[in-house]
């Protein structure tokens, strides 16, 4: 496992568009799927990896509370399944089924999705607003596995929403998500890996 933090995408990126399968219905998610939404909400998980273990909760919460607000959530896992199988579409399913997901939570085989995205953890955590324009990269909240004295509540992720929703503009001091680095199948690590 080796810890790695958000490249830290530069705020006004418009959001790359994509082309995935969702894992639980089939159903083929990109941009245009989220039209008309009010923001959109890209995180980068997994299904095996200590640090989504520890949000995974929050992350289905996320789903339940801003969904029904005109948010657009979608969830990718991008790891190889050479060197990580157990990250594999039918484990990623069975994880959105258990954790009751109710937004679309796709499969990057390529890992193209992740690349154009700079996704360098997980989790890794990009808000756009209603243009479709970056204005928040970084963490859900300061918690983190081991550190028991503080809870998982998805503070900054959600003040982030909330912000964007309000029509408000978010300050550019953002702190990085800090996760296990995305499983990389060899020798198609991005650039900025290990940078």
């Amino acid at each position: 496992m080796v810890m790695v933090s958000s490249t830290m995408l530069a705020l006004g990126t418009p959001a790359p568009d994509f082309a995935l399968p969702d894992v639980v219905s089939g159903d083929p998610i990109s941009l245009d799927t989220f039209a008309g939404k009010s923001a959109l909400v890209v995180m980068f998980i997994c299904q095996h990896c200590p640090f989504v273990k520890h949000v995974q909760d929050e992350l289905a919460r996320l789903g339940q509370d801003y969904v029904p607000k005109n948010v657009g959530i979608l969830a990718i896992s991008s790891n190889s399944l050479q060197t990580h199988p157990q990250d594999g579409p039918e484990q990623l399913k069975e994880m959105a089924e258990t954790l009751g997901f109710n937004f679309p939570y796709c499969f990057d085989e390529s890992q193209a999705v992740a690349k154009a995205y700079t996704a360098a953890c997980t989790p890794d955590f990009y808000v756009f607003d209603g243009d479709r324009k970056l204005v928040y990269r970084g963490q859900l909240d300061g918690s983190r596995p081991g550190m028991d004295e503080l809870p998982v509540t998805g503070a900054d992720l959600r003040a982030a929403i909330d912000t964007v929703l309000a029509g408000g503009t978010l300050s550019p001091d953002q702190k990085p998500s800090i996760g296990c680095n995305i499983k990389w199948t060899p020798g198609n690590e991005p650039e900025y890996f290990g940078a």
